[in-house]
Formats: structure tokens, C-alpha cells, sequence
């Protein structure tokens, strides 16, 4: 008995399953062969219409086991498909003529990186818009921005959205180019020249025709002039880097969501029924965030792993490469579609604590303000060092005290009110702090600016932005 795939069963949606299933592979490789077929019939090449219609009508009856009864005989993938079709057809034998095995496959297995990657790079638009949403909900909220882990100065919720936002635009903008021009290998030949498609067709212009119809049915626009056996695997390289590259906002928006939860200023979402720990009853884990976090980490894995194919092939080709291929694409999508449900339904589920953020900000606000503190220390004639060596020496001691004794009162601002060498007054120090919001300086410039150049991107895109996850476990 095999084994399941555990992406593909646990993570995965159907619709990305099915097209890296060996059904919907199967499927695929002959609705291509019916292609070939058809354009090969008017081009002149001999091909009766009752045989392309035999074949039309027996494509979906895909028989796995009789293929791999086939396959066994033979040692030949391909081959085994090829009867198999034939078998399943009548007794027919036109389909695969002038093709080679990496003719059908390599086109075939484009077709699906393609599509699947369309899928993804839409679930992503939903993430963005997501994000933007999230950015916009919470442009008010002052937070401790945090550097090193450690509280640097204040911010707003919604700009650490805008951040993420910002990220993820920048790499689905590339991602996006990349689909559009993603080219096709075409039907080449074993190695890349086209002798045996041009002998049957007898002239270049049919082979450039049948080539073009072939893309357009497997939804190409661009296709490679002068592969060899097989397309350039450092295509699946770039793949594998997009969907790597592409995945890095969810996972710094993730973990700082673990890292958040920590301190209770947030939740990812607990539903009613939901366990966190099997032993400590009250734990309310972040498991899903850490999931994205963990999807994350595969992609770069599987980017490493395709790296080493790139380059990898001998003079025209080889097909050293097929074992490694069939493990990593279908995974590197299975993760990238696992990410994208998982981010979707933490961005639906979340939730905030708006007093804990708020006691946060207080308890820390006079050491977030030191940098206010310095400048304004020197616009009153200090100099910049020596107001930064005072500033520091009461901020550490106070910060030691706080943590000595666990006390949340903050008294930097009394201390340095009552050093004689600091040149603030108490007025001038206690303006500093009566507007939180001015802390933040441009946060909510930035939202709105991320927010509108992200708009383009959604709104060209409406159906993908609507997308919602589908239940998760």
C-alpha cells in the first residue's frame, strides 16, 4: 500500500490537486495528442476523422491500472500511455507521430506549472488585498514598533500591514511577468531541431503553424526557438524562486503574529471546540502561523533542490533530471497553495487587543520618545553625544529598575526633568508627550501610498481578489 502525499492530503485544494493528479495529467497529455492529431489532419497528413473522434471520445477513460500493467512490460511511462489511449480508442495508432517522449511531457508539464502557477499568483492577489484591508482597518492604532525585538519607537498596526502589503506587491508584480512570458518548449523533436514533425509535414511554415496552434491550446504566447530534448530546467529554477521570493511576506507577517500573541496583543483566531496544547488547557497556540512559517521554509527548500538541476543537463538533454522533478513541482505548488489557504484564514480570524496594545505603548512611551528627546535636546544648544550619553544613562537605569522590581511605572521623563544638565524643562518635556500620534511621522502616508499603488494590482484582478480560503484543519 502507498503512502499519501502529505501536502498533497493535508494542505492541498482540489483544484490544485487535480491538476497534479495522474488522472488530470493523463487527461491533459491526451487532450494534447488530440491537438497534434488535429493540426497534423490540416497540415495534409493523413489522419481519418472517425480515428481523431475515437480518440475524442476515449480520452477520459483513463485506466491507472492498465497503464501501469503496460508500464511494467515496457519500462516506459510513455509508451505505456501511448497503448494505453490506443487500446482505449479502438485499436488506433495516430497519435504521437513525429512526437517524442519529452515532445509530449515537457509541454505537458509546462502546461501545468503555467496553470497552477495562474492559480497561485490569483490566491496571492487575495492575500494582498487582504493585507491592504488589514491596513486600512487598523490606521489608527498606535503600536510599539519593535527593532532587534526590543521597543524602538511607535508605529501603527496598520502600517506593519502596509509593510507586509508592500513586500508581497513588489514580488507578484515580477511573479506576474513571469507567467505571461513564461515560453513554451513546442514540439521540437528529440533533440530540438524538428527533423521528424518537418518531414511530416514537408514544409517549415506547416511546422511553424502546427507549433503555434499548439501553443495557443495550451495558452502560450511565447515559444522557445532552439531547446534541445528538453526546456531549460533553470526555467524551474526561476519557478521555484518566485514562488520562494513570493511566499517571504507571509512569513514575516506569520511570525511577527507569533510573536505578537506572545505578549497577548493579538490572536490569530480560536474557534469554539479548538485545543491548543493535549496537556495545558489554557495554551491558545499560534499553529497556524507557525504552519506558514513551516510552508515557507519548504519552498526554499525545494528552491535549493531545483536549483541543482539548472545547468545539470548534458549537450542536448537528458532526463537525469525526471525523479527529482516529479517530487519537487507538484510540492513546491502543494506548499505555495497550503501557504496562501493558511494566510487567508489567519487574516479572516484574527483578532486584536486593543488595551494590551494601549498599556504597551504607555509603559514604553518615554523610551520611545528618547529619539525625539535627543533632538530636541540639541535645538536647544547640547551636543548631540552628550545628550545621548545623558538620555542613555537614565533610559537603562529605569528600564533595569522596571524589570528588577516588575513595575510598569515609567519615570524617565521625571529623572531627566530633574538633571540640571539636561537643557528641556518639565514643559517642554511633558509637550513631547501629549500627542501619541505624532510619534509615528509619515505611518499613515505610507499606508495610503502602498494601499493605492496595490490598488491597481487588485482591480485588475477583481475574481482572484474576491477569493476566500477554503476550511483548513
Amino acid at each position: 500500500m502507498a503512502n499519501l502525499n502529505v501536502l498533497s492530503e493535508r494542505y492541498t485544494t482540489e483544484e490544485i490537486n487535480y491538476i497534479f493528479s495522474e488522472k488530470g495529467k493523463t487527461l491533459s497529455e491526451r487532450n494534447l495528442w488530440i491537438a497534434v492529431t488535429k493540426a497534423q489532419k490540416d497540415s495534409g497528413v493523413c489522419i481519418p476523422d472517425e480515428a481523431i473522434s475515437a480518440y475524442e471520445a476515449a480520452k477520459e477513460t483513463i485506466d491507472l491500472v492498465r497503464i501501469k500493467e503496460i508500464e511494467r512490460k515496457t519500462r516506459h511511462d510513455v509508451k505505456a500511455k501511448i497503448e494505453a489511449f490506443n487500446e482505449a480508442a479502438g485499436g488506433y495508432e495516430y497519435v504521437h507521430k513525429a512526437m517524442t517522449s519529452r515532445g509530449l511531457t515537457d509541454n505537458v508539464e509546462q502546461m501545468q506549472l503555467k496553470k497552477a502557477s495562474e492559480i497561485i499568483f490569483g490566491k496571492y492577489v487575495s492575500v494582498l488585498r487582504h493585507l491592504i484591508d488589514k491596513s486600512e482597518e487598523y490606521y489608527d492604532l498606535v503600536l510599539t514598533a519593535r527593532t532587534h525585538h526590543q521597543p524602538a519607537q511607535p508605529t501603527l498596526l496598520g502600517r506593519r500591514f502596509s509593510m507586509w502589503a508592500e513586500e508581497l506587491y513588489i514580488h507578484l508584480v515580477d511573479f506576474e511577468n513571469f507567467i505571461e512570458n513564461y515560453p513554451l518548449r513546442g514540439i521540437k523533436g528529440p533533440v530540438g531541431t524538428q527533423f521528424d514533425i518537418l518531414t511530416l509535414l514537408g514544409s517549415k511554415e506547416k511546422v511553424k503553424e502546427l507549433e503555434r496552434k499548439v501553443a495557443d491550446y495550451l495558452g502560450f504566447k511565447e515559444i522557445l526557438d532552439s531547446p534541445g530534448q528538453v526546456y531549460p530546467r533553470s526555467l524551474d529554477y526561476k519557478l521555484a524562486s518566485h514562488l520562494s521570493v513570493i511566499s517571504s511576506a507571509c512569513e514575516n507577517f506569520a511570525k511577527t503574529m507569533r510573536l505578537m500573541s506572545g505578549y497577548e496583543l493579538v490572536t490569530e483566531g480560536f474557534r469554539e471546540g479548538q485545543v491548543g496544547s493535549s496537556a495545558m488547557a489554557h495554551k491558545m497556540n499560534t499553529r497556524s502561523s507557525e504552519r506558514i512559517c513551516g510552508f515557507s521554509e519548504l519552498l526554499k527548500m525545494y528552491t535549493d533542490g531545483v536549483s541543482r538541476l539548472s545547468g545539470d543537463q548534458w549537450e542536448e538533454g537528458d532526463v537525469s533530471c525526471s525523479m527529482v522533478r516529479r517530487v519537487i513541482l507538484p510540492d513546491m505548488f502543494y506548499t505555495s497553495d497550503g501557504l496562501c489557504e493558511t494566510t487567508l484564514t489567519v487574516l479572516n480570524e484574527m483578532g486584536i487587543y486593543p488595551k494590551v496594545i494601549e498599556a504597551e505603548v504607555d509603559k514604553y512611551l518615554p523610551f520611545l520618545a528618547t529619539t525625539e528627546l535627543l533632538n530636541a535636546a540639541q535645538k536647544k544648544g547640547m551636543g548631540r553625544e552628550e545628550s545621548h550619553e545623558l538620555i542613555k544613562k537614565y533610559a537603562v537605569g529605569e528600564a533595569l529598575r522596571m524589570r528588577e522590581t516588575g513595575s510598569s511605572e515609567n519615570n524617565l521623563a521625571m529623572l531627566l526633568n530633574e538633571d540640571t544638565e539636561f537643557l528641556l524643562d518639565k514643559n517642554e518635556i511633558e509637550k513631547i508627550f501629549e500627542d501619541k500620534m505624532h510619534f509615528v511621522g509619515n505611518a499613515k502616508k505610507q499606508i495610503y501610498s502602498v494601499a493605492k499603488k496595490a490598488e491597481k494590482l487588485i482591480n485588475k484582478y477583481p475574481t482572484e481578489a474576491k477569493y476566500e480560503p477554503k476550511p483548513i484543519l
